[in-house]
């Protein structure tokens, strides 16, 4: 598929145009993928493409346990890390596929300030608070609450309703995650919430990928849309600065190998142990969408698009994977197993004045969307 195709399919997807018909050759089905310790049962809906790309995805954490797309050859291979049944994801799980929230990132000391009131948040991340804390959207079961059926594509809509005082943070927010998988090899993820007081929201997906299906990503190909990113201190929460990427290991505006500049002394990359950066992307207006990322994968064919409305985006690449967890097929996860492109709005934003707002008011809807757009090398020539 080249990029204007793909530019049409996305463009029909953000006008919420398709035919009511559905497609006989694609669909939705649910099971049940398992207990939690309740008792209550977590539903799986499987989305499929008549060429065989699939989305697996869970209602535990609203987590893509498996995605699956072709290769160069036409091979179906799973390119995201996960594990291969629920006990994984309720143990050892250090965000594999989930939806994170309320806030995704950081939020330094645990703590920020609103509307005259102090809010104190759980400290899961040595002195921050991270990914919405202890127990956060990855852990919660969401409501299956619809499906999509129609020519070109196939979804489902996910429900989840965080209380007031959750996790310390104030308003009872209702938060609607809808993925949709097309013909074309493009998984969109698109979000809504609303709250009933003055709250902070940052919502992301937290997929590892690894397009080759297995072993390092080091040799995977990044392009980042970003001629700046925010430097952090020791505890990976950013500084305030808005620093260019130019003459730097961030510098991913033309296409770089992850592993040629990954070790690099550095003192950035050291705060890191590799790259976990947020990287502030070329948006020209606030909202618009824009291609944020391009990653090849020489070894497959691979090619995965990112496209989003939000102004930023976290690039990680797996350092904190030490090989202790075992995950699909027997495989265990190392250093550099999986990259993460969590779009978003700035780590510790209610902390920094000078960042993008993040705090959503009653009466306001939070809507965004990202897409993850597949396609191979063959393609492209």
């Amino acid at each position: 598929m080249d990029y204007r195709s793909f530019l049409s399919v996305l463009l029909l997807v953000m006008a919420g145009l398709s035919c009511t018909s559905a497609d006989s050759s694609m669909s939705v089905t649910t099971s049940v993928y398992g207990h939690l310790p309740s008792g209550e049962e977590v539903i799986l809906a499987a989305l499929r493409t008549s060429g065989g790309a699939e989305a697996n995805i869970i209602t535990y954490g609203a987590t893509v346990v498996s995605l699956t797309m072709p290769d160069r050859e036409g091979v179906l291979g799973d390119v995201v890390l996960g594990h291969d049944s629920l006990a994984g994801y309720l143990n050892a799980n250090p965000y594999f596929g989930s939806i994170v929230g309320r806030y995704g990132n950081r939020i330094a000391n645990g703590q920020f300030n609103l509307d005259d009131s102090t809010y104190a948040l759980a400290k899961n991340n040595g002195p921050n608070h991270l990914h919405g804390g202890i127990k956060g959207f990855d852990k919660a079961n969401w409501v299956l609450a619809g499906t999509i059926e129609e020519r070109g594509r196939v979804g489902i809509q996910l429900r989840y309703v965080s209380e007031d005082g959750e996790e310390g943070y104030p308003g009872e927010l209702t938060v609607d995650v809808t993925y949709v998988l097309t013909e074309d090899h493009a998984l969109s993820v698109d979000y809504a919430a609303t709250t009933t007081k003055a709250t902070p929201v940052n919502l992301t997906q937290h997929s590892y990928f690894n397009l080759a299906g297995g072993g390092d990503i080091l040799s995977h190909e990044v392009t980042l849309a970003a001629g700046h990113f925010t430097p952090v201190d020791s505890t990976l929460i950013p500084t305030g600065e808005i620093r260019s990427v130019t003459g730097t290991p961030f510098d991913f505006r033309r296409a770089v190998a992850i592993g040629a500049r990954i070790d690099e002394d550095n003192r950035q990359l050291a705060f890191g142990n590799g790259y976990d950066h947020n990287f502030v992307l070329d948006q020209a207006h606030p909202g618009d969408t824009l291609q944020a990322a391009t990653v090849y994968d020489p070894q497959s064919g691979r090619i995965m698009d990112v496209f989003t409305t939000e102004p930023g985006v976290q690039f990680y690449t797996g350092n904190f994977l030490d090989g202790s967890i075992v995950g699909k097929g027997g495989q265990s996860y190392g250093r550099n197993s999986g990259f993460c492109l969590e779009t978003q709005h700035f780590p510790d934003s209610p902390n920094q004045p000078s960042f993008p707002l993040t705090i959503l008011r009653p009466g306001e809807m939070y809507a965004t969307r990202t897409v993850f757009a597949f396609r191979t090398a063959a393609e492209t020539r």
